[in-house]
Order: C-alpha cells, then structure tokens, then sequence
C-alpha cells in the first residue's frame, strides 16, 4: 500500500514540475514580432524589393518620377528614393551590405 502511495504522490509531483516549468520557446502570440524587406541594387533598371512574403517587386517605375539631378551619385541617389518609399510603410533601417538596404517593422498582433 505505502508503494502504491508514493507512486501516486510521486506522478503528482511530477506533473505538477511539468505545468510549472513548461518551455515556452515558440508562444503562437509572440515568436514573430518583426518582418524584413530587403531592397537589392542591380542598377537602376532592375533594382528591387524583396518583400517578407516573397513577393518581388521592381523599382524601375518609383525611379522614373526621381530624375537624377547631375553629377549625384546614381546608386546613392536612388538606394534613398527606395528606402523612403519603404519607410513610408512603417519599416525601419536594420542593416546594409555592399549591394542591399535591409529594412525592417514591427508585426502587428
């Protein structure tokens, strides 16, 4: 009887450790909290944008109503116009490499 007894508290106090101690690596209502956009140059023809969905989009027409006033650096001069057109979307600077902006903002819950 005293071993059917100290199985039973023992299986109690491990379940109660188990709800206590619960990891909580992947909460569905907080693992996202920012997505990123990365802007690529390859030119100001084939420039583009790397939604965090995959979607690609080209910024060749956004750059044809920037003309680029003389003797300003062409890949300066439009990486800005993109980057203010993505910021205008809520994203933030978050890194840059040779030839990409990434940008970045907060996931709404």
């Amino acid at each position: 009887m005293k071993r059917i007894n100290l199985v039973l508290v023992a299986a109690v106090f491990s379940a109660a450790a188990l709800c206590l101690l619960k990891s909580r690596a992947a909460e569905p209502s907080t693992f996202q909290v920012a997505e990123f956009a990365t802007i690529r140059w390859e030119g100001r023809e084939n420039t583009h944008l790397v939604r965090s969905n995959g979607k690609v989009e080209k910024l060749k027409q956004l750059f044809e109503r920037f003309p680029r006033p003389d003797g300003i650096d062409e890949r300066t001069y439009y990486m800005n116009i993109a980057m203010n057109a993505v910021a205008r979307e809520g994203y933030d600077f978050a890194g840059i490499t040779q030839d990409q902006i990434v940008m970045k903002r907060p996931v709404a819950r």
